[in-house]
């Protein structure tokens, strides 16, 4: 299901009447039964349903979803119009949703007890913002994470651009694995101690859009957008497009002002990470290719997808000669000459050494302290270009995600980044040093946590405070 967020106001007028202290206006939460939701609004309904992962006909999953589908219904928005969703809570516990990638108000980003009150069952509250990048992005629950993301509930977002580039097909690829019993039902164990010390729960059952793949159908001749979108609680995937050569166009949202093909034909994305890639359908009519992920190594590798060439090619209307660069977002350029620098360092896991008496597993030291309550570790003056300097202690690997900002990634272990780019959710390997940097014009308490969910709730996330 796709719903497209109707453009109720004109840019102008969203600029100018909600700011900062409009959107606190908006961030009410609507907490009374006959209370009145604005024209236009999205509604989302977070609550149990059941699914067919396995397929038509097969065993259905009791999962937690929005609207009753998994993934959730795509949002299509519109850049720089406003967009406003009503999410009344069907669940039995409180929930949020995070706009993950979204530079919006703070009071709009969705972390219980840090930027609004958790939505109790049966409650609901009014998300409202102008979302001012065009891009692939994506919504789910910041609150008790591991157990609702991984029950189902994540959603995409994408935000249209005025012009779209001349494509043939755009495709969205919304990726979760599972652990399921024998019956068809998930695991239970989002707690587990285990899992959360080391890589995270790894789903056994891996599926695009909600389902076991299916061949997905190309014409010989097309030029195909190919929209990825990360949602798994900690699995990282490295897929080959067999028998193609993908092109990156933008990277969590943001265009790369130079597309470019992935080191050795292999595409990295780590959880909560998105990517566009141009995929020209240089195949074979008649022909399959296989879309294989082999991150966790020869034992591990699998077969993702299959694309399957239609036995004719296409004829008129492809876009192979058009352009790749998409049209760039206003994210304002970093000024390194005098940045306000810090050094994070993230340790713990097993074996990692956080010393006895830790209540949490995992922490990112700041400036010789480390310290899990939600008060901020730092912060930063409003309008000063932030450098931070990010060091991975550990022995596994962490996808670090800054809420509120899309930062300039600079260089990865002292070796500056061969394609540069902006991102929200960057990847870090062990032993990695990775420098980034944005511009800190975005007021507010804003999270920085890894997206391996089971590591950020057992405590590697801190708070920056930008004022």
């Amino acid at each position: 299901m796709i719903i497209r967020s109707p453009a109720a106001m004109s840019r102008r007028t969203v600029l100018e009447t909600a700011g900062l202290g409009g959107m606190a206006a908006l961030a009410s939460p609507l907490n009374r039964a006959h209370a009145a939701t604005p024209a236009g609004a999205i509604r989302l309904a977070p609550a149990p349903a059941t699914t067919a992962l396995l397929g038509t006909g097969r065993l259905r999953t009791r999962v937690w979803a929005y609207n009753g589908s998994v993934p959730g219904p795509v949002l299509r928005l519109r850049q720089g119009h406003l967009f406003q969703s009503v999410v009344r809570n069907g669940l039995a516990e409180a929930t949020t949703v995070h706009w993950h990638g979204i530079r919006l108000p703070n009071a709009m980003d969705g972390v219980p007890g840090l930027t609004q009150k958790a939505i109790p069952p049966g409650g609901q509250f009014l998300y409202a913002f102008t979302p001012p990048d065009a891009g692939t992005f994506w919504y789910h629950p910041h609150a008790d994470s591991a157990r609702q993301i991984g029950h189902g509930l994540s959603g995409a977002l994408i935000v249209e651009e005025p012009h779209p580039p001349a494509i043939d097909q755009d495709l969205l690829w919304v990726l979760q694995d599972w652990s399921l019993e024998g019956n068809g039902q998930l695991l239970p164990g989002f707690d587990s101690f285990m899992q959360a010390a080391m890589a995270g729960r790894l789903g056994g059952l891996v599926t695009i859009n909600g389902r076991v793949p299916t061949p997905v159908a190309v014409q010989a001749g097309a030029r195909v957008r190919l929209r990825l979108i990360n949602a798994c609680l900690a699995r990282i995937m490295a897929l080959r497009f067999t028998g193609h050569r993908p092109r990156v166009i933008a990277l969590d949202g943001q265009p790369v002002p130079h597309p470019f093909e992935p080191a050795g034909g292999r595409l990295l994305l780590g959880p909560a990470q998105r990517a566009e890639v141009i995929l020209d359908a240089s195949g074979e009519p008649g022909q399959r290719y296989a879309v294989i992920d082999d991150f966790y190594g020869p034992k591990l590798t699998y077969r993702l997808a299959e694309i399957a060439y239609a036995p004719a090619r296409a004829t008129g209307g492809h876009a192979a000669d058009a352009p790749l660069v998409l049209p760039a977002n206003p994210v304002p350029a970093p000024d390194l000459h005098d940045p306000i620098a810090h050094t994070l360092t993230i340790v713990g896991g097993m074996m990692g050494g956080m010393g006895s008496g830790q209540r949490h597993i995992w922490g990112i030291e700041s400036g010789g302290r480390m310290d899990h309550r939600m008060a901020p570790a730092f912060t930063i003056p409003r309008g000063r270009t932030c450098l931070i300097t990010l060091r991975n202690h550990t022995a596994w690997w962490h996808p670090m995600h800054l809420h509120g900002f899309s930062f300039h990634v600079l260089s990865r272990n002292g070796i500056p980044e061969p394609h540069p780019h902006c991102r929200d959710t960057v990847l870090l390997a062990p032993r990695d040093t990775v420098q980034f940097a944005f511009v800190a014009d975005n007021p507010g308490l804003w999270m920085f946590h890894c997206h391996v969910i089971e590591h950020q709730e057992n405590g590697l996330m801190m708070v920056i405070r930008v004022a």
